[in-house]
């Protein structure tokens, strides 16, 4: 614990003092937290930094209260493909009754700790990009590729109404982007995480009919007994994917197929069978799994259940090719030249959930995950989130060599 007088307090002084520091703060106090967003407050607040930076920023929307906040930094070279610097405004909700600390509250502790909903997904890169920025223009450097810092919208909730359908947008297609960088994950260790792909995110409902009748007999065709069939069979498929994962120690979560039940619904009454449940599984594909193959699976299971299930996907999201992070891509060699220069230790891997860059990859445009975090909890969704101060600033640092050299290759 630190001490009035200590090393630590004097620290805790210099963050408190340190302008990205205040800034990220006021960031984390806006609360554009789901459901129902309200994005007024953090626009105006990005238009102020943009302004402090004395760089242009459009507003868009693809869809109504949407807002897509762009701050444009022009190249020396214009005319080469550009740099976009990806992220999202919205957060998930809390239960402020489960924080030590309240969670808009931004409040920090005498070790560095900054206690909000965002601090580590993702308000902090987005600011960490902008910070960025800042110190290169106050040391008049220019770079070669145009940047694009952009704020997106309910990426938390699928991207839907925000990345989703603005890549397809003639808005989108201005921004003449070559590579894309966007959020990661903390590392708990020494080491970075960096995120090359995504896997495919479904959604699907077994809606399944059946014999209905009275709850004393035993009655053939059943809901229930053919979502037993389903169960079994997806959770036998779940188990294989464990032990696979278990017994390759350089897989992560990524790299396999996950499944989990998630809804289910049906029934009106104790004793009565009821003539429909449905089911619903929430299954990540791996980057190596057929999606035609698979879906052929699913609907052998139905068959051999007895037939009278539907298949409904709430989300069924499409193969999407990984990033190359060979040298065929020019910007993943300047990328990993600048890791290499600070000596950071990065694992790239595939991300075990579901990012914007997916849709960004999905039009052919190379993107990385990557928060410049490690030795740190990962609380993303979590209680009592918070990021180190030491942390951010040195993820600035990082950012600015990252940004430098992708934007010049």
């Amino acid at each position: 614990m630190c001490e009035a007088g200590s090393d630590c307090s004097k620290k805790y002084q210099e963050w408190e003092s340190n302008e990205e520091i205040q800034l990220f703060r006021e960031y984390l106090r806006i609360p554009t937290v789901h459901p129902n967003v309200n994005y007024d407050e953090c626009v105006e607040f990005l238009k102020r930094q943009a302004a402090s930076l004395d760089l242009p920023v459009r507003v868009i929307e693809v869809n109504p209260r949407k807002p897509i906040v762009i701050i444009t930094w022009e190249g020396t070279a214009p005319e080469q493909k550009s740099i976009i610097l990806n992220s999202h405004m919205d957060v998930v909700p809390v239960y402020p009754e489960r924080w030590t600390h309240p969670p808009f509250g931004a409040e920090m502790d005498h070790e560095g700790r900054i206690y909000a909903r965002g601090a580590q997904d993702m308000k902090c890169v987005g600011m960490q990009f902008l910070a960025a920025i800042r110190a290169m223009r106050r040391d008049g450097v220019r770079l070669k590729r145009t940047i694009h810092a952009t704020f997106v919208p309910d990426e938390e909730i699928g991207g839907k109404l925000g990345m989703m359908e603005w890549v397809h947008k003639e808005s989108f297609r201005e921004l003449n982007a070559g590579f894309s960088i966007d959020e990661g994950i903390a590392g708990e260790g020494e080491t970075y995480p960096l995120f090359y792909g995504e896997r495919s995110v479904w959604h699907v409902y077994f809606n399944i009919s059946g014999t209905p009748g009275h709850g004393s007999l035993l009655l053939k065709g059943t809901a229930g007994q053919k979502a037993h069939y389903i169960i079994d069979k997806l959770m036998r498929f779940r188990e294989n994917e464990v032990k696979r994962l278990e017994n390759n120690p350089d897989f992560t979560i990524g790299d396999v197929t996950t499944v989990n039940i998630t809804l289910m619904k049906g029934g009106v009454q104790e004793n009565v069978v009821p003539p429909e449940l449905s089911v619903c599984f929430d299954i990540r594909l791996a980057v190596d799994v057929n999606h035609l193959e698979f879906e052929n699976q699913l609907l052998d299971w139905c068959r051999e259940a007895g037939g009278g299930i539907e298949l409904e996907y709430d989300q069924k999201c499409p193969y999407v090719k990984p990033t190359k992070l060979d040298g065929s891509n020019i910007y993943w060699v300047a990328f990993k030249d600048a890791l290499d220069e600070l000596g950071l230790q990065v694992k790239p891997q595939i991300f075990p959930g579901g990012t914007d860059s997916r849709y960004i990859r999905g039009i052919g445009i190379p993107a990385i995950g990557f928060s410049p975090m490690n030795h740190t909890p990962v609380l993303l969704h979590d209680h009592d989130e918070f990021l180190r101060a030491d942390t951010y600033l040195e993820g600035i640092r990082i950012y600015r060599k990252i940004i430098a050299n992708v934007a010049n290759a």
